[in-house]
């Protein structure tokens, strides 16, 4: 069933004061329950954020962790091939008679 035209009209804005009261008396609600209505609904609205976010969090982490790997694997390499170009400097030097 769909609601009224009525039924969705919104409440004052919250600086109007009395007018915020006429229309609670007229719906039969009061202003606590609207301040605690709008309470409950931004705290659920964090918690959604919050989880988004929590995921968000956890796959950039999961790609930091991929780039250190990769980042170690490549200095590992550039490390071993520094020291070969080392001792193939060393080797020629020793058969070619040259001294360093």
């Amino acid at each position: 069933m769909a609601p009224s035209s009525q039924e969705l009209e919104p409440p004052p804005k919250p600086g109007r004061f009395k007018a915020l009261k006429a229309w609670c008396r007229e719906k039969g609600l009061f202003a606590h329950h609207l301040a605690q209505w709008q309470a409950d609904f931004c705290r659920a609205a964090g918690a959604v954020e919050s989880r988004e976010g929590s995921r968000e969090l956890r796959t950039l982490k999961e790609e930091n962790q991929r780039l250190q790997r990769e980042l170690t694997r490549k200095e590992k390499a550039l490390a071993e091939a520094a020291a070969l170009w080392v001792l193939q400097k060393k080797y020629r030097a020793l058969l070619g008679g040259e001294v360093e």
